[in-house]
């Protein structure tokens, strides 16, 4: 520790440390063989565009506690952490900065444009790390893996053709989320839902043969074109009689029957569905039950481009289509009405543009049947949720789960391993060289083969995360054997089917095992008023400028504190304010024991006490670290640390530093020590930087790190010393309190105290009460 760093400094100021205590502790980070005893964490992959938020610093700030805990407690320990490729957002980011330097992203080849991505990940990908660091996060990172590096790559081609040679990857044309400025499908994370006024337009439909028209309601009149059939509910006496009869659509002249199906809401607009399988989840599933033609009409950049678009529409973007079309619906009268609604529209959370279904040729996974163990293992109570509520999410989700599409239009990331032949061949292989080899035994030669261009969805990669990270497919892997299945998974409640659910369902088929015992779901950070935080409303709180002002221990021990299961984080600054000067509390006590010449060298485990006041204290340490215990078990943080605070305000400076100042023999004064010593130990994991400093400063800092050998368990509890002096203080706090209330008891009160005790407590008493 620097010298400059004086104890006996009036002020707490953690700029002058944190930064010089986390490069001195981070040979403490790595796993430690010399335990039996295994505790490994999985960090949710940062993307390598990331920069740290406050539901980031809420995630690391639980996981750290609980890493340094059991670290301390005698466990051989992983903290896995490692960076997301983070497919499309890198895309984009680099593609924005090749166009500020004057370089058009489409002129350059796959090739260049993914060393390109490479060259900006290393001079900026790192970002996201640095933070982690000034938040305290107690990562091994020599051990820190890349989705893209070198083994991962493998790894991931190496399940994907597994997953593809077991039928469980196929290659289908099917209803995906797609998104017209990027040109590729994306998932349904990657998606914001916003309600908005819209449209619903009327309009008439043609019965083939006769004078009668059906009327229908849209807020899609464009994808008309794309229409294959007019359905109504089989229950709907409107509409009874047209069942079976056909509809011409306007300005393409194309029949269409009319058919029945009880999807159909006939309360919601005409009661007559227009059906466009190709545009349409919903209608995709209809056509699929009634065997209806799938019509594409938009093309990948949302422009109507089709044999069964008229000319007069033919080409153009889809909402300057949709007014031409609507004029002329007009002009014709066959707009009969417009009514307006609220709806939710789905937008690229990256491009801001309405996200379309469209029907196009992916790869999927098999997600039906690798749920299968995946939900097992759930019911079967191999795998926990904490709070327990999340089961039913998760249940919900895994048993109603679709085909996956795993595939994506972009340049950056796993390139999918399939070629394909001059017939539409496919040849899935680990490597050209195996897929060339297998194309000649079907007599196609190399240049007949051409590879797949798409990537592979994030989530892909991100699903292998538990093993592929420990070293798999390199079962042999010590760091496999010795660390999986993982102890616990630290998550935000959002990611619970996007991330949790894939690895566990990777999990159980590649590994034949759970990934993690345990899954610790927290809440949301949310404004103080419990509002959600965003850019708009002006209420984002940047936790770098947090810890600049307050320090990181102040952010970790708030977002802790505020970590209550089950319910979102209200957080504000002033909440922070209140952690620093709980810190400073820390710092104080240890200042006022220094003034006192106290000693912390000596191990509470080896002194034995004699009197009452000394007993006492060694009692409230016990339960206060049987208490911590319990919390961590449970991953009560909350309650850790409301516990630290009432152990250290209400115990210790309230009452015990207050009886040093009379007490002040060698006993009292090595308990004292000794007990403070074990109290920074106990409260490192919550408050690394502060207890470290003191620690160093005290010449006690090893035994932050590593315990393993004593255990607070080999404390006694001393119950009559407990009870005598729990009603000293009791009687001393009512004392207290009828003072502060100029209560008309306080004198008689008073004089109750000093003649029920004697001695030394006597002395107290007129000391704390005076």
């Amino acid at each position: 520790m620097a010298e400059a760093i004086k104890i006996l400094d009036k002020t707490y100021n953690p700029k002058q440390f944190e930064k010089e205590i986390y490069q001195n502790s981070m040979d403490n980070f790595y796993p430690n063989n010399k335990f039996s005893k295994y505790f490994s964490l999985l960090m949710p992959p940062p993307n390598v565009t990331g920069s740290l938020h406050l539901g980031h610093a809420l995630t690391y700030t639980i996981q750290d506690i609980l890493i340094r805990y059991h670290r301390q407690n005698g466990f051989n320990t992983l903290w896995q952490s490692g960076m997301d490729h983070a497919g499309i957002a890198t895309q984009m980011v680099v593609e924005r900065e090749l166009e500020a330097n004057g370089i058009d992203p489409k002129t350059l080849s796959r090739e260049e444009f993914i060393e390109k991505t490479w060259e900006w990940k290393d001079k900026s990908g790192d970002k996201i790390f640095e933070q982690q660091k000034a938040l305290g996060c107690s990562v091994p990172w020599k051990l820190s893996r890349f989705t893209m590096d070198e083994g991962f790559c493998q790894a991931v081609t190496e399940a994907f053709v597994s997953l593809y040679k077991a039928g469980l990857i196929y290659r289908s044309k099917r209803l995906v989320n797609w998104d017209t400025k990027f040109k590729t499908a994306i998932s349904d994370l990657e998606i914001q839902n916003k309600e908005e006024k819209g449209t619903l337009w009327h309009i008439k439909y043609q019965i083939e043969g006769s004078n009668e028209f059906i009327t229908i309601a849209t807020t899609r009149p464009e994808t008309m074109f794309g229409d294959t059939a007019v359905a109504v509910h089989p229950d709907d006496s409107r509409y009874k009689k047209l069942v079976g009869k056909r509809a011409i659509i306007p300005y393409a002249n194309r029949l269409i029957p009319i058919i029945a199906d009880e999807y159909i809401d006939m309360e919601k607009g005409t009661g007559c569905l227009k059906v466009t399988p190709a545009h349409d989840i919903n209608d995709f599933m209809i056509g699929k039950r009634h065997d209806l033609e799938m019509i594409t009409v938009l093309d990948e950049s949302g422009n109507m481009n089709s044999e069964y678009v008229p000319k007069f529409i033919l080409g153009l973007y889809l909402k300057k289509a949709r007014k031409l079309l609507l004029e002329k619906l007009k002009e014709d009268k066959l707009l009969v009405k417009e009514e307006e609604i609220i709806h939710t529209l789905p937008y690229g959370d990256r491009s801001g543009t309405v996200v379309e279904p469209r029907l196009t040729d992916q790869w999927f996974v098999d997600a039906k049947t690798l749920a299968n163990e995946a939900i097992k293992v759930v019911e079967e109570g191999k795998i926990r949720f904490y709070p327990e509520k999340w089961e039913n999410t998760y249940f919900d989700w895994m048993r109603n789960i679709e085909p996956w599409c795993i595939s994506r239009q972009i340049i950056w990331g796993h390139q999918i391993p399939a070629w394909y032949g001059p017939n539409g061949e496919i040849f899935v292989e680990k490597s050209e060289e195996e897929a060339i080899e297998a194309a000649q035994k079907a007599g196609i030669s190399k240049d007949q083969l051409t590879r797949e261009t798409d990537i592979l969805d994030t989530w892909f990669s991100s699903g292998l995360w538990p093993f592929v990270t420990l070293g798999w497919p390199e079962k042999s892997s010590n760091a496999l054997k010795t660390f999986y299945p993982t102890s616990v998974l630290v998550t935000g409640f959002d990611i619970i089917f996007f991330w949790v659910a894939r690895m566990v369902m990777m999990s159980m088929y590649f590994m034949k095992e759970i990934p993690f015992k345990d899954i610790y779901v927290h809440a949301l950070v949310r404004d103080e008023k419990g509002q959600k935080m965003s850019k708009s409303k002006s209420n984002i709180m940047d936790p770098l400028d947090l810890m600049e002002e307050f320090g990181a221990d102040a952010l970790r021990f708030t977002l802790a504190f505020l970590s209550v299961p089950g319910r979102d984080v209200k957080f504000g600054k002033d909440q922070v304010k209140i952690s620093r000067n709980f810190i400073t509390k820390i710092w104080n006590a240890a200042r006022f024991l220094q003034s006192k010449e106290v000693r912390f060298n000596k191990s509470i485990y080896l002194l034995t006490p004699t009197n009452n006041l000394s007993k006492w204290i060694i009692s409230k340490l016990k339960r206060f670290q049987m208490e911590i215990d319990k919390n961590m078990k449970e991953y009560r943080l909350d309650y850790a640390t409301r516990n630290v605070q009432f152990f250290l305000r209400d115990i210790f400076c309230d009452f015990f530093v207050e009886a040093i100042k009379i007490v002040n023999d060698e006993e009292t004064k090595s308990i004292a020590g000794a007990v403070f010593a074990e109290f920074l130990r106990i409260t490192n994991p919550f408050i690394p930087f502060v207890t470290d400093c003191l620690a160093s400063i005290f010449g006690i800092a090893q035994t932050l790190v590593l315990n393993g050998s004593e255990t607070v368990s080999e404390l006694k509890l001393y119950a009559e010393a407990e009870k005598e002096i729990d009603e000293f203080v009791a009687a001393i706090h009512a004392v207290r309190s009828e003072k502060q209330l100029n209560g008309e008891k306080y004198s008689e009160l008073k004089e109750k105290l000093l003649n029920e005790f004697s001695g030394e407590l006597k002395t107290i008493a007129e000391s704390i009460i005076r």
